[in-house]
C-alpha cells in the first residue's frame, strides 16, 4: 500500500493555521508547513485511520505552549544577523583600496569645514541633525515602497522585511543627536574635530549603505537566501 500523502487543499490549510497562529512572513510559513506536512505523513504511516486535524493538532502541541512564537523569533534573530553581517561587509569596503583613498578625502574635508565653522555651532549641529532626518525620511520611503510591493504579491518575507523595513543603525541615531544637543561654539583640539568629522561621515556611509546599497542588491540577497523566491514573486 502506498503511503497517505497530504492533499494540495490540506497543505493550503497548513499555510492557513500558520496565518491564524500569527505567522506573517511567507518564509516562516513555508519553512513550518513542510515540518508540519512531514511529520503529519510520518504519523500516517504508523496509524493511517488518523484525520488529518487530529495529527495536526498532535503536532502542534510539541511546540509548547507558546506556539510558533519561538521558531519565529529564532528565525528573526538569525536573519537580523545575517542582515547585520551584510551592511558590515558593505561598509568595510569604503575603508579598503581604493574607495579609502575618497573615504579619507571626504573626512579631510568634514573636518576643515568644522574647524573653520567650530564657533557657529548651529552650523555644526545642523551636521549631525541632517544625518538623522535624512536616515529616518529614508527609512519612512523604504518601508512605503516595500508596502506597495507586498500588495502586489500578497506576500511577506522576513528578510525583506528587515532590509526594508528597519534598518541596521536606527539605535545608533540617539547618538548624532546627543552629540547635536551637547555640541557648543568653542575652539575643540583637532583630535575633537577630528573624532566628529570621522563620526559623520561613518553614519552617512552607514545611512548610505542601509538606504540605497543594500536595498538595491535586495533581490540578490532574496533569490539566495530562499530558493523558492523566484517561483512565488
Amino acid at each position: 500500500m502506498n503511503p497517505k500523502k497530504l492533499t494540495a487543499e490540506q497543505i493550503e490549510k497548513l499555510y492557513a493555521f500558520t496565518r491564524q497562529h500569527y505567522v506573517e512572513y511567507y518564509d516562516l510559513q513555508t519553512e513550518l508547513v513542510d515540518h508540519l506536512a512531514n511529520a503529519i505523513e510520518a504519523q500516517w504511516e504508523q496509524n493511517s485511520k488518523r484525520s488529518f486535524e487530529e495529527a495536526l493538532q498532535i503536532e502542534f502541541k510539541k511546540f509548547g505552549v507558546f506556539g510558533f512564537m519561538e521558531v519565529v523569533e529564532k528565525r528573526q534573530a538569525a536573519l537580523q544577523k545575517k542582515y547585520h553581517k551584510l551592511v558590515w561587509n558593505e561598509l568595510k569596503n569604503f575603508f579598503r583600496w581604493p574607495k579609502i583613498i575618497g573615504t579619507l578625502a571626504t573626512i579631510g574635508i568634514v573636518f576643515y569645514a568644522l574647524k573653520l565653522f567650530q564657533q557657529d555651532v548651529v552650523i555644526v549641529q545642523m551636521a549631525f541633525v541632517v544625518l538623522v532626518v535624512s536616515f529616518f525620511v529614508g527609512i519612512f520611503w523604504l518601508s512605503r515602497k516595500n508596502k506597495k510591493n507586498r500588495q502586489k504579491t500578497g506576500k511577506k518575507w522576513l528578510l525583506k522585511e528587515i532590509i526594508f523595513g528597519y534598518g541596521s543603525i536606527t539605535g545608533l541615531m540617539n547618538l548624532p543627536m546627543q552629540i547635536a544637543l551637547n555640541v557648543k561654539g568653542e575652539n575643540y583640539s583637532d583630535w575633537a574635530l577630528l573624532f566628529f568629522s570621522f563620526f559623520i561621515i561613518f553614519m552617512a556611509l552607514g545611512e548610505y549603505v542601509v538606504l540605497v546599497l543594500i536595498p538595491s542588491k535586495a533581490e540578490t540577497f532574496l533569490k539566495e537566501t530562499y530558493p523558492e523566491y523566484n517561483f512565488v514573486n
